[in-house]
This record gives C-alpha cells, sequence and structure tokens, in this order.
C-alpha cells in the first residue's frame, strides 16, 4: 500500500503548485479574489487566457484535494480512533489556520497596503479594531476541519464501528453513474448560487464552489472503502476523458459570446439563472471528472517509485500551501515597475515564488514545534 501511495503525495505537490500559479494569474488579469491585483480582468487576450486557466484550475483542483483527503480519512479515523484523530485535526488545520487569521494574512495585506501607500503598521490596527478575519487559501484547512468532524458525527451516529476496517470489492461505477453524478453536482451548485454567487465569501469561503467539494470529499471516502483508486482503468476513465475533451471548449466559447453579446462587457457567470451562470455551474463538474481521472492515471502509472527529489518536494508542500501568500505578493510587488506583457509576468512571478517558497519551507520543517504540524 505505502508504495501505491507514492503518488497521491506527487499529486498533491503538483496541485500545490498549481495553486501558486493560480493565484499568480489572478495577479496579472485573471477574474478571481486575491490580495493583489496589478492587472484587473478585461477583454484582453492575455487576461481573457488567465481567465480560462484559473477556471479550469478552479473548476478541479481543490476539490481534487478534498477527494484526496477524503480517501486518507476513513483508515486515519479507524486507526487512532475519534478522540486522537480530532486532536490530530485541530493540530494540523487548526493551528495553520489561527496562525494564517493572526499574522499571515495581516502581513500579506500590510504589505500591499504600504505598497499602495497607504501604511503598513496600520493596517494591523484596522485590521484588529475591525475584527476582520483573513483566512485566505487556509479556507481549506477551515472547510476540511469542517468536513473532517462532520464525517465524525455521521461515522459515530450511523456508521460502521471504528473495528469494522475491511474494505469491499465493489467496481469502479460506471459512466452512467459519473454522468449522473455530474449533473446533480452541477444542479446543485446551481441553486447555491441563487443564494451565494461565486466570488462572495462566508465565513471567508466561497459556498458557491461547495457542491463539488463536499460531493468529492463523499467520493474519497468510498473511493478508500471500496479501493477505487486502485481499480481505476483507462476504460472506467476514457469516455470521460472524451467528455471532459468535448465540455472544455465550451466555457471560452461563452466566454467569447458574452462579451460579443455584452458589447465588451460581460454577462454574470456567478449566480443567478442566466444562460451564462447555468453553463458554468454544469461546465465545472463536466470539465472536473474527465481531468482528475486523467490525473490519477498518469500519476499512478508514471510517477510512482521513490525518488530522494519528490521526496524532499512532498514534504514541504503542506508548509507551501500555508506561507505562499506572503512569497507570492512580495514577489509580484518587487516586480510591480517591471515594464513586462501580462504573460511574461505571470511565468516568472509564477515560477520564482514556487521555488521561494520550497527554500522557504525548507528550514520551517525542521523546526520542532513546527514540524509536528506542517
Amino acid at each position: 500500500m505505502a508504495q501505491r501511495d507514492l503518488y497521491i503525495d506527487r499529486l498533491r505537490t503538483v496541485m500545490t503548485a498549481l495553486v501558486v500559479l493560480h493565484h499568480a494569474s489572478i495577479t496579472y488579469g485573471a477574474s478571481g479574489g486575491w490580495f493583489w491585483q496589478e492587472i484587473k480582468p478585461s477583454g484582453a487576450p492575455s487576461s481573457l487566457l488567465l481567465t480560462l486557466f484559473a477556471a479550469t484550475n478552479q473548476a478541479y483542483f481543490m476539490g481534487f484535494f478534498f477527494l484526496l483527503a477524503g480517501y486518507f480519512t476513513p483508515p486515519s479515523l479507524e486507526r487512532k480512533g475519534y478522540g486522537r484523530f480530532i486532536a490530530d485535526r485541530l493540530l494540523r488545520l487548526g493551528v495553520p489556520l489561527l496562525a494564517f487569521i493572526l499574522l499571515l494574512g495581516p502581513l500579506t495585506a500590510a504589505m500591499v497596503t504600504a505598497a499602495e501607500g497607504r501604511g503598513f503598521c496600520s493596517t494591523f490596527v484596522w485590521i484588529a479594531q475591525h475584527q476582520r478575519i483573513i483566512n485566505g487559501p487556509l479556507w481549506f484547512a477551515e472547510a476540511l476541519l469542517m468536513f473532517g468532524l462532520g464525517y465524525c458525527a455521521w461515522r459515530a451516529a450511523f456508521g460502521a464501528p471504528l473495528t469494522q476496517t475491511e474494505r469491499t470489492n465493489k467496481p469502479v461505477p460506471a459512466y452512467r453513474w459519473w454522468l449522473l453524478s455530474a449533473v446533480g453536482v452541477g444542479a446543485a451548485a446551481l441553486a447555491i448560487r441563487q443564494v451565494v454567487p461565486t466570488g462572495k465569501d462566508v465565513l471567508g469561503m466561497q459556498l458557491g464552489f461547495f457542491a463539488s467539494y463536499i460531493f468529492l470529499f463523499a467520493v474519497g471516502i468510498a473511493a478508500w472503502r471500496n479501493d477505487w483508486l486502485r481499480k481505476l482503468a483507462w476504460k472506467n476513465a476514457r469516455a470521460w476523458v472524451i467528455t471532459l475533451a468535448i465540455a472544455w471548449p465550451c466555457l471560452p466559447v461563452g466566454i467569447a459570446a458574452s462579451h460579443a453579446l455584452s458589447h465588451g462587457g460581460a454577462s454574470n457567470f456567478s449566480g443567478g439563472l442566466s444562460w451564462a451562470a447555468i453553463l458554468y455551474a454544469f461546465w465545472e463538474p463536466f470539465v472536473a471528472w474527465g481531468l482528475i481521472a486523467a490525473w490519477l492515471l498518469v500519476f499512478r502509472a508514471h510517477m510512482n517509485q521513490p525518488s530522494g527529489v519528490w521526496t524532499w518536494l512532498e514534504r514541504r508542500a503542506y508548509a507551501v500551501y500555508i506561507i505562499h501568500p506572503v512569497v507570492l505578493v512580495g514577489v509580484s510587488l518587487l516586480l510591480h515597475g517591471w515594464a513586462a506583457p501580462a504573460l511574461v509576468k505571470f511565468g516568472v512571478t509564477g515560477t520564482l515564488p514556487c521555488v521561494g517558497c520550497w527554500l522557504v519551507a525548507d528550514p520551517l520543517v525542521r523546526l520542532p514545534g513546527v514540524r509536528r504540524v506542517v
């Protein structure tokens, strides 16, 4: 089992690097929320390309994190028991969340206000006085903590005893179940976005995306119980990869149609019942299922051998996720005066923080107290 799990750690590492690049794309013109946007979203070709990159990431990569987290939740709970499992979740998720709210979030915001000439220390004071909570990308830790506690409650009330750890022999679901789940998740996302559109935070979380997050966390739990990650084969995923190839172009076509119909403006993709909102809600799962399956199959086949370099990267990936806003915003502010095309700045400002974050994370994971958390 340990051998087979190597590729999963590497997938999480690659997804972490993709999170850094995702936020770099927002810095230089993609749609989305971030601490610092040097270039606002527009109809410029670079902005549209970066928006497609960010939208594709958003469709699947955080849901992928939830799926992998769900996959390891049942064995962890069964091995540790309720008390130890919850204590571990509070340590591994709650402590980084508090660290970001109390220090890293305000620090990143203060760096931006200082660059804009609005003061550095005064930002900390303003955040404290107005009781602003900045959880940044650590919303994921907040949500995962809630999901883990929710699973504990469900398992205690309705699930099998923790001593029942055997795995079943159910086959990977057929294509029709993938299709029904995509339609169901798209419909649920559309319903949620009537109340909470994408881009609107509730407790620092964008609930408009949570239909797929909750579903994929549950899929991860089922994947562990039924050993689906080992059983997954191209025959299971081929039809959905074809579906992905057909579905993905629908969003760029929709964006182009939106700009044409609104004479350079933009339709509302974030909520409501417009054609754009319906397209976006259903587009995400139809793209996500194929991408997740393809990543799993390629990495399981080709990225499952021992490697010292990968071991080094994997051990520091969680720390990179936690600290990357400070590093990314710092680098982008330092390069603010550099007159270069947006795509060039995205490439440079995406690459440098990736390297910098892993270098900064290296001494952090060696500190006696910190390494227990990250």
